[in-house]
Protein backbone atom coordinates (compact mmCIF):
# COMPACT_ATOMS: atom_id res chain seq x y z
CA UNK A 1 0.00 0.00 0.00
CA UNK A 2 1.43 3.30 -0.58
CA UNK A 3 0.14 7.12 -0.58
CA UNK A 4 -0.06 7.92 -4.30
CA UNK A 5 1.19 11.68 -5.43
CA UNK A 6 0.91 10.96 -9.36
CA UNK A 7 0.28 14.46 -9.78
CA UNK A 8 4.27 15.44 -9.56
CA UNK A 9 5.75 12.55 -10.30
CA UNK A 10 4.04 11.92 -13.49
CA UNK A 11 4.66 15.94 -14.26
CA UNK A 12 8.79 15.39 -13.85
CA UNK A 13 8.02 11.92 -16.10
CA UNK A 14 6.22 14.51 -18.51
CA UNK A 15 9.64 16.54 -18.44
CA UNK A 16 11.28 13.44 -18.72
CA UNK A 17 9.91 11.61 -21.43
CA UNK A 18 10.50 15.31 -23.35
CA UNK A 19 13.85 14.66 -23.37
CA UNK A 20 13.98 10.73 -24.44
CA UNK A 21 11.22 11.37 -27.23
CA UNK A 22 13.57 10.12 -29.65
CA UNK A 23 13.55 6.50 -27.91
CA UNK A 24 10.04 6.31 -27.84
CA UNK A 25 8.70 3.74 -30.27
CA UNK A 26 5.08 5.68 -31.88
CA UNK A 27 4.56 2.80 -34.15
CA UNK A 28 3.87 0.86 -30.91
CA UNK A 29 0.56 0.52 -29.29
CA UNK A 30 1.55 -0.17 -25.49
CA UNK A 31 2.11 3.68 -24.13
CA UNK A 32 0.21 5.27 -27.03
CA UNK A 33 -2.49 7.22 -26.11
CA UNK A 34 -3.91 10.14 -28.31
CA UNK A 35 -6.15 12.48 -26.22
CA UNK A 36 -8.82 14.33 -28.38
CA UNK A 37 -10.12 17.77 -26.80
CA UNK A 38 -13.75 20.07 -27.33
CA UNK A 39 -14.26 22.50 -25.33
CA UNK A 40 -18.08 22.32 -26.41
CA UNK A 41 -18.27 19.03 -25.47
CA UNK A 42 -20.10 19.55 -22.61
CA UNK A 43 -22.52 22.41 -20.88
CA UNK A 44 -23.24 22.30 -17.41
CA UNK A 45 -21.88 18.85 -17.04
CA UNK A 46 -24.27 18.04 -19.56
CA UNK A 47 -22.89 16.28 -22.86
CA UNK A 48 -23.22 17.48 -26.17
CA UNK A 49 -23.75 14.87 -28.69
CA UNK A 50 -22.89 16.46 -31.82
CA UNK A 51 -19.17 17.80 -30.59
CA UNK A 52 -19.02 14.31 -29.13
CA UNK A 53 -19.59 12.65 -32.20
CA UNK A 54 -16.96 14.61 -33.66
CA UNK A 55 -14.51 13.69 -30.88
CA UNK A 56 -15.06 10.04 -31.74
CA UNK A 57 -14.84 10.17 -35.39
CA UNK A 58 -11.85 12.52 -35.35
CA UNK A 59 -10.19 10.51 -32.55
CA UNK A 60 -10.52 6.83 -34.37
CA UNK A 61 -9.31 8.46 -37.58
CA UNK A 62 -6.13 9.54 -36.04
CA UNK A 63 -5.32 6.85 -33.73
CA UNK A 64 -5.55 4.55 -36.46
CA UNK A 65 -3.93 6.61 -39.23
CA UNK A 66 -6.99 5.69 -41.48
CA UNK A 67 -7.75 8.35 -44.29
CA UNK A 68 -11.67 8.42 -42.82
CA UNK A 69 -13.68 7.09 -39.81
CA UNK A 70 -14.77 3.75 -42.08
CA UNK A 71 -11.32 2.56 -42.87
CA UNK A 72 -10.36 3.73 -39.16
CA UNK A 73 -13.27 1.28 -37.50
CA UNK A 74 -12.21 -1.49 -39.89
CA UNK A 75 -8.32 -1.38 -39.35
CA UNK A 76 -10.05 -3.05 -35.89
CA UNK A 77 -13.53 -4.69 -36.65
CA UNK A 78 -14.55 -6.16 -39.58
CA UNK A 79 -18.20 -6.46 -40.89
CA UNK A 80 -18.17 -10.21 -39.75
CA UNK A 81 -17.40 -9.56 -36.30
CA UNK A 82 -19.87 -9.06 -32.82
CA UNK A 83 -18.97 -6.10 -31.53
CA UNK A 84 -19.62 -5.54 -27.77
CA UNK A 85 -18.88 -2.08 -26.71
CA UNK A 86 -18.59 -2.66 -22.93
CA UNK A 87 -20.02 0.49 -20.92
CA UNK A 88 -19.90 1.63 -17.09
CA UNK A 89 -23.49 1.60 -16.37
CA UNK A 90 -23.51 1.10 -12.28
CA UNK A 91 -23.29 4.83 -11.34
CA UNK A 92 -25.51 6.19 -14.17
CA UNK A 93 -24.65 9.81 -15.04
CA UNK A 94 -21.33 9.84 -14.01
CA UNK A 95 -20.53 6.11 -15.52
CA UNK A 96 -20.03 5.72 -19.67
CA UNK A 97 -22.10 8.41 -20.78
CA UNK A 98 -24.21 7.67 -23.70
CA UNK A 99 -23.15 10.22 -25.84
CA UNK A 100 -19.92 8.61 -26.21
CA UNK A 101 -21.22 5.19 -26.97
CA UNK A 102 -23.66 6.52 -29.94
CA UNK A 103 -20.68 7.79 -31.69
CA UNK A 104 -19.18 4.95 -31.49
CA UNK A 105 -22.52 2.67 -32.56
CA UNK A 106 -22.73 5.41 -35.47
CA UNK A 107 -19.28 4.76 -36.01
CA UNK A 108 -19.40 0.93 -36.78
CA UNK A 109 -22.85 1.08 -38.52
CA UNK A 110 -20.80 4.11 -40.96
CA UNK A 111 -18.53 1.34 -41.41
CA UNK A 112 -20.81 -1.15 -42.37
CA UNK A 113 -21.48 -3.46 -39.50
CA UNK A 114 -25.02 -4.66 -39.10
CA UNK A 115 -26.74 -2.84 -36.17
CA UNK A 116 -27.67 -6.71 -34.97
CA UNK A 117 -23.77 -7.25 -35.17
CA UNK A 118 -23.55 -4.58 -32.31
CA UNK A 119 -24.14 -5.16 -28.69
CA UNK A 120 -23.62 -2.37 -25.51
CA UNK A 121 -23.57 -4.58 -22.74
CA UNK A 122 -22.19 -4.38 -19.38
CA UNK A 123 -22.13 -6.58 -16.14
CA UNK A 124 -26.23 -6.41 -15.74
CA UNK A 125 -29.39 -5.32 -17.61
CA UNK A 126 -30.75 -3.56 -14.56
CA UNK A 127 -27.76 -1.01 -14.41
CA UNK A 128 -27.54 -0.43 -18.38
CA UNK A 129 -31.68 -0.02 -18.27
CA UNK A 130 -31.29 2.75 -15.29
CA UNK A 131 -28.38 4.51 -17.09
CA UNK A 132 -30.57 4.95 -20.34
CA UNK A 133 -28.81 2.90 -22.85
CA UNK A 134 -31.74 0.31 -23.66
CA UNK A 135 -32.91 3.72 -25.30
CA UNK A 136 -30.00 3.99 -27.40
CA UNK A 137 -30.27 0.69 -28.50
CA UNK A 138 -33.52 0.93 -29.78
CA UNK A 139 -32.72 3.97 -31.34
CA UNK A 140 -30.43 2.27 -33.81
CA UNK A 141 -31.91 -1.11 -33.41
CA UNK A 142 -28.50 -2.31 -31.54
CA UNK A 143 -28.54 -4.98 -29.40
CA UNK A 144 -27.99 -4.25 -25.40
CA UNK A 145 -27.20 -7.71 -22.84
CA UNK A 146 -25.83 -7.83 -19.42
CA UNK A 147 -23.13 -10.54 -18.65
CA UNK A 148 -24.98 -12.49 -15.64
CA UNK A 149 -27.98 -12.78 -17.79
CA UNK A 150 -26.41 -14.95 -20.67
CA UNK A 151 -24.54 -17.38 -18.27
CA UNK A 152 -21.31 -18.41 -17.51
CA UNK A 153 -19.31 -20.42 -19.24
CA UNK A 154 -18.31 -23.72 -17.90
CA UNK A 155 -15.08 -24.18 -20.12
CA UNK A 156 -13.86 -20.46 -19.21
CA UNK A 157 -12.58 -19.67 -15.80
CA UNK A 158 -10.02 -17.79 -13.50
CA UNK A 159 -9.05 -19.97 -10.47
CA UNK A 160 -7.29 -19.25 -7.09
CA UNK A 161 -6.93 -20.64 -3.96
CA UNK A 162 -9.67 -18.06 -2.74
CA UNK A 163 -12.44 -19.42 -1.77
CA UNK A 164 -15.82 -16.35 -2.48
CA UNK A 165 -18.66 -16.29 -1.08
CA UNK A 166 -21.48 -17.32 -3.73
CA UNK A 167 -24.10 -14.98 -4.74
CA UNK A 168 -26.93 -15.82 -6.43
CA UNK A 169 -26.18 -15.32 -10.30
CA UNK A 170 -22.93 -17.04 -9.65
CA UNK A 171 -22.85 -20.00 -11.68
CA UNK A 172 -21.59 -22.32 -8.74
CA UNK A 173 -24.20 -21.21 -6.20
CA UNK A 174 -26.12 -23.58 -4.41
CA UNK A 175 -23.45 -25.95 -5.84
CA UNK A 176 -21.51 -27.89 -2.90
CA UNK A 177 -17.77 -29.45 -2.96
CA UNK A 178 -14.47 -28.79 -1.80
CA UNK A 179 -13.31 -26.88 -4.94
CA UNK A 180 -16.52 -24.48 -5.12
CA UNK A 181 -16.11 -20.88 -5.08
CA UNK A 182 -12.65 -21.10 -6.37
CA UNK A 183 -13.57 -20.21 -9.69
CA UNK A 184 -15.01 -16.85 -11.24
CA UNK A 185 -16.61 -17.77 -14.80
CA UNK A 186 -16.59 -16.09 -17.99
CA UNK A 187 -19.68 -15.08 -19.13
CA UNK A 188 -20.82 -16.74 -22.28
CA UNK A 189 -21.65 -13.22 -23.54
CA UNK A 190 -18.05 -12.86 -24.20
CA UNK A 191 -16.86 -16.25 -24.78
CA UNK A 192 -19.64 -17.45 -27.85
CA UNK A 193 -21.34 -14.25 -28.89
CA UNK A 194 -18.75 -11.29 -28.68
CA UNK A 195 -15.94 -11.37 -30.78
CA UNK A 196 -14.30 -8.10 -30.22
CA UNK A 197 -14.55 -5.10 -28.06
CA UNK A 198 -14.41 -1.82 -27.46
CA UNK A 199 -14.10 -0.77 -23.99
CA UNK A 200 -15.52 2.44 -23.07
CA UNK A 201 -14.76 3.31 -19.21
CA UNK A 202 -15.46 6.45 -17.17
CA UNK A 203 -13.30 8.90 -15.81
CA UNK A 204 -13.91 7.85 -12.17
CA UNK A 205 -12.72 6.78 -9.26
CA UNK A 206 -12.33 3.66 -7.06
CA UNK A 207 -11.37 3.83 -3.55
CA UNK A 208 -9.15 0.11 -4.06
CA UNK A 209 -8.26 0.11 -7.63
CA UNK A 210 -7.73 3.73 -8.23
CA UNK A 211 -10.03 4.45 -10.96
CA UNK A 212 -12.54 2.12 -12.08
CA UNK A 213 -10.78 2.09 -15.17
CA UNK A 214 -10.49 -0.39 -18.70
CA UNK A 215 -8.97 -3.24 -16.79
CA UNK A 216 -10.95 -3.12 -13.53
CA UNK A 217 -14.21 -2.99 -15.82
CA UNK A 218 -13.76 -5.25 -17.85
CA UNK A 219 -12.27 -8.17 -15.63
CA UNK A 220 -14.96 -7.80 -12.97
CA UNK A 221 -17.94 -7.56 -15.63
CA UNK A 222 -17.09 -10.29 -17.40
CA UNK A 223 -16.98 -12.90 -15.05
CA UNK A 224 -18.83 -13.85 -11.88
CA UNK A 225 -17.75 -15.07 -8.17
CA UNK A 226 -16.14 -11.38 -7.71
CA UNK A 227 -16.90 -10.04 -4.03
CA UNK A 228 -14.33 -12.47 -3.03
CA UNK A 229 -11.93 -9.77 -4.81
CA UNK A 230 -13.57 -6.48 -4.30
CA UNK A 231 -13.13 -5.90 -0.66
CA UNK A 232 -9.29 -6.71 -0.96
CA UNK A 233 -7.19 -4.53 -2.59
CA UNK A 234 -4.24 -6.70 -2.70
CA UNK A 235 -6.44 -9.64 -4.21
CA UNK A 236 -7.67 -6.95 -6.42
CA UNK A 237 -3.80 -6.40 -7.64
CA UNK A 238 -3.76 -10.26 -8.70
CA UNK A 239 -7.24 -10.68 -9.61
CA UNK A 240 -7.86 -7.70 -12.42
CA UNK A 241 -5.08 -7.72 -14.83
CA UNK A 242 -5.44 -11.92 -14.48
CA UNK A 243 -8.49 -12.01 -15.27
CA UNK A 244 -7.98 -9.09 -18.28
CA UNK A 245 -5.44 -11.08 -19.33
CA UNK A 246 -7.33 -14.73 -20.08
CA UNK A 247 -7.55 -14.76 -23.87
CA UNK A 248 -11.11 -15.14 -23.61
CA UNK A 249 -11.57 -11.69 -22.63
CA UNK A 250 -8.17 -9.25 -23.24
CA UNK A 251 -7.66 -10.83 -26.65
CA UNK A 252 -11.08 -9.20 -27.51
CA UNK A 253 -10.15 -5.78 -26.57
CA UNK A 254 -9.37 -3.80 -30.30
CA UNK A 255 -9.74 -0.27 -28.42
CA UNK A 256 -10.38 1.10 -24.86
CA UNK A 257 -11.37 4.90 -24.39
CA UNK A 258 -12.02 6.79 -21.55
CA UNK A 259 -14.28 9.03 -21.33
CA UNK A 260 -12.48 11.36 -19.77
CA UNK A 261 -15.29 14.34 -20.42
CA UNK A 262 -15.87 14.66 -16.62
CA UNK A 263 -13.66 13.57 -13.96
CA UNK A 264 -15.33 12.79 -10.85
CA UNK A 265 -12.43 12.30 -7.93
CA UNK A 266 -14.31 10.74 -5.12
CA UNK A 267 -18.12 9.25 -4.49
CA UNK A 268 -17.24 6.11 -6.80
CA UNK A 269 -20.82 5.01 -7.99
CA UNK A 270 -22.43 7.92 -6.90
CA UNK A 271 -22.67 10.91 -8.70
CA UNK A 272 -21.39 13.61 -7.16
CA UNK A 273 -20.99 16.68 -9.36
CA UNK A 274 -19.35 18.54 -6.37
CA UNK A 275 -16.59 16.53 -6.58
CA UNK A 276 -16.08 16.45 -10.52
CA UNK A 277 -14.33 18.87 -12.76
CA UNK A 278 -14.82 18.86 -16.61
CA UNK A 279 -12.03 18.20 -19.25
CA UNK A 280 -13.85 17.68 -22.16
CA UNK A 281 -11.32 15.21 -23.43
CA UNK A 282 -11.51 11.33 -24.55
CA UNK A 283 -8.13 9.32 -24.75
CA UNK A 284 -8.17 6.55 -26.77
CA UNK A 285 -5.31 3.91 -27.07
CA UNK A 286 -4.37 -0.31 -26.89
CA UNK A 287 -2.86 0.07 -23.59
CA UNK A 288 -4.77 -0.47 -20.90
CA UNK A 289 -2.24 0.28 -18.49
CA UNK A 290 -1.43 3.60 -19.88
CA UNK A 291 -4.86 4.68 -19.46
CA UNK A 292 -5.19 3.39 -16.48
CA UNK A 293 -2.48 5.02 -14.97
CA UNK A 294 -2.99 8.26 -16.55
CA UNK A 295 -6.69 8.01 -15.20
CA UNK A 296 -5.27 7.41 -11.55
CA UNK A 297 -2.72 10.37 -12.40
CA UNK A 298 -5.27 12.91 -13.09
CA UNK A 299 -8.15 12.14 -10.68
CA UNK A 300 -5.01 12.57 -8.20
CA UNK A 301 -4.06 15.98 -9.65
CA UNK A 302 -7.75 16.62 -8.94
CA UNK A 303 -8.34 16.10 -5.61
CA UNK A 304 -5.21 17.87 -4.70
CA UNK A 305 -6.31 20.71 -6.71
CA UNK A 306 -9.64 20.21 -4.30
CA UNK A 307 -7.37 19.63 -1.44
CA UNK A 308 -9.40 16.21 -0.88
CA UNK A 309 -7.50 13.74 0.88
CA UNK A 310 -5.46 11.52 -1.30
CA UNK A 311 -5.77 7.86 -1.80
CA UNK A 312 -4.07 4.89 -0.37
CA UNK A 313 -4.19 2.17 -2.99
CA UNK A 314 -1.57 -0.67 -3.97
CA UNK A 315 -0.40 0.03 -7.21
CA UNK A 316 0.14 -3.89 -7.58
CA UNK A 317 -2.88 -3.56 -10.46
CA UNK A 318 -0.81 -1.72 -12.67
CA UNK A 319 2.80 -3.57 -12.17
CA UNK A 320 1.44 -6.72 -12.44
CA UNK A 321 -0.49 -6.03 -16.00
CA UNK A 322 3.23 -5.01 -17.09
CA UNK A 323 4.51 -7.92 -16.39
CA UNK A 324 1.63 -9.78 -17.84
CA UNK A 325 2.70 -7.73 -21.00
CA UNK A 326 -0.50 -5.70 -21.39
CA UNK A 327 1.00 -2.60 -21.47
CA UNK A 328 3.58 0.03 -20.03
CA UNK A 329 3.18 0.53 -16.28
CA UNK A 330 6.18 2.93 -16.68
CA UNK A 331 5.17 6.98 -17.87
CA UNK A 332 8.75 7.22 -19.71
CA UNK A 333 7.46 4.64 -22.36
CA UNK A 334 4.24 6.91 -22.39
CA UNK A 335 3.66 8.39 -26.31
CA UNK A 336 0.71 11.02 -25.58
CA UNK A 337 -0.57 12.40 -28.54
CA UNK A 338 -3.16 15.57 -28.31
CA UNK A 339 -5.78 16.45 -30.88
CA UNK A 340 -8.04 19.96 -30.27
CA UNK A 341 -11.33 20.28 -31.80
CA UNK A 342 -12.70 23.34 -32.55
Amino acid sequence: MMRIWFAIALFCASVARARAAESVDTNSWKGRVLVVEQPAATVAFDPQPAPIRDMVKAGVTAYTGATNEAAAWLTLVSTNDTVGIKVYSAPGASGSRKAVAEGIVQGLLAAGLPAKKIIIWDRRLSDLRQAGFFDLAERYNVRVAGAVEAGFDDKKFYETALLGKLVFGDHEFGRVGDDIGRRSYVSTLVTSNITKIINLVPLLNHNLAGVVGTMHSLAMGSVDNILRFESDPDRLGSAVPEIYALEAIGDRVVLSIVDALIAQYQGEERTLYHYSVTLNELWFSKDPVALDLLSVHELARQRKKADAPPLRLTMDIFSNAALLDLGYDDPLKFHIERLVRK
